[in-house]
């Protein structure tokens, strides 16, 4: 199957690029409510499920005893910039484990922005596991393992008591069975399973309303929910989507966003979540299809509108900030969501 063109880029008049994608929307009772190309098709979520990969440290316990604050909480679901604030507040959470940076085997990576490379560069420094987006969860990976008394070294192994109880919750959210066959390694080291649009989607509509869940497992949701749409800026930080959008919306909305296209939403009070995947993996696709359907889905104040139409249709810019052509939803896209979802 096909996916149609959701996301066209234009030049002049004229439209220069199309990005193809998919979207699934689910309420939690587990009923398809829209679905906008193959949504059956296994697709890896990435960094999008990383808020269902930190409920086993909150359900358990272990992060009551770490003292983690929601802050902590919100950096564990974060892929963040690594910004002076996501790299302290990521040392702290594994001193409070009694761990250090070099416990870390998520590896290094530079900042997201020029700022805060240059910043080190003028240090003479080179960026450790700490700059890593995923650092925050991985801590919390630690942190866990630590509190559970298992082993900290190969923290990221498929076998590890942490990633199977990872790989258990994600089964239960999704509905889906995760074998060895749509298994994966995730850019930060840990395994990541392929699952379809739609079981994504039934995942994100579970969490935003605990449908279904046992009272322990739904508090770890309202927990995780509850410090990603307070702390916003850990969650990914200065002009991100994933902070913009839930800064603004103070609590209607989580978003989270994965790489290779993927992002993923909860909407509590219509008792739905979305999954989506731009085919080709662009972030400009799968930023402006998400803004889309929020923009679709729900009725919104000015700040709201203001803040999606951002991301809806930004503009491509020559290197002097001239406009040169636009980013927006295909016709096509917004026809069928409308008929769908409005």
């Amino acid at each position: 199957m096909t996916n149609p063109v959701t996301v066209e880029v234009t030049r002049g008049d004229l439209v220069e690029c199309r990005h193809r994608g998919s979207l699934a929307v689910v309420d939690d009772t587990g009923k398809l409510i829209c679905a906008i190309g193959d949504v059956e098709a296994r697709v890896f979520p990435r960094s999008a499920i990383k808020v269902l990969q930190a409920l086993p440290l909150v359900e358990s316990g272990a992060a009551e005893a770490l003292d983690l604050d929601q802050a902590e909480l919100a950096l564990c679901c974060s892929s963040h910039n690594g910004e002076g604030v996501h790299v302290k507040s990521a040392r702290v959470m594994l001193l409070k484990a009694g761990l250090s940076e070099d416990d870390l085997e998520c590896g290094s990576q530079w900042p997201k922005r020029m700022e805060d490379i240059a910043e080190l560069i003028r240090a003479d420094e080179t960026p450790g596991a700490l700059y890593n987006n995923c650092s925050g969860k991985h801590a919390g990976f630690l942190g866990l393992a630590k509190i559970l008394g298992a082993p900290t070294k190969g923290y990221v192994l498929p076998d590890h008591p942490v990633q199977q109880e990872i790989k258990s919750i994600v089964e239960e959210f999704t509905g889906e069975t995760l074998t060895t066959d749509v298994c994966g390694t995730d850019g930060c080291s840990i395994p990541t399973y392929a699952s379809p649009l739609k079981g994504l989607a039934r995942a994100f509509a579970v969490f935003g309303t605990g449908e279904g869940l046992e009272p322990n497992r739904a508090d770890a949701c309202e927990q995780l929910f509850e410090a990603c749409v307070n702390e916003p800026f850990m969650v990914a930080g200065t002009d991100r989507f994933c902070t913009d959008v839930m800064k603004v919306f103070k609590g209607r909305v989580f978003v989270k966003t994965g790489a290779e296209g993927v992002f993923c939403a909860s909407i509590p009070e219509k008792g739905i979540g979305i999954a989506l995947k731009c085919d080709d993996g662009a972030s400009r696709g799968s930023e402006c299809m998400m803004a889309a359907v929020l923009e679709v889905l729900l009725d919104l104040n000015e700040d709201e509108a203001k803040v999606l139409n951002t991301y809806v249709n930004p503009p491509v810019l020559t290197r002097i900030d001239f406009k040169a052509g636009d980013i927006r939803p295909s016709e096509e896209f917004l026809t069928d969501l409308k008929a769908e979802l409005a």
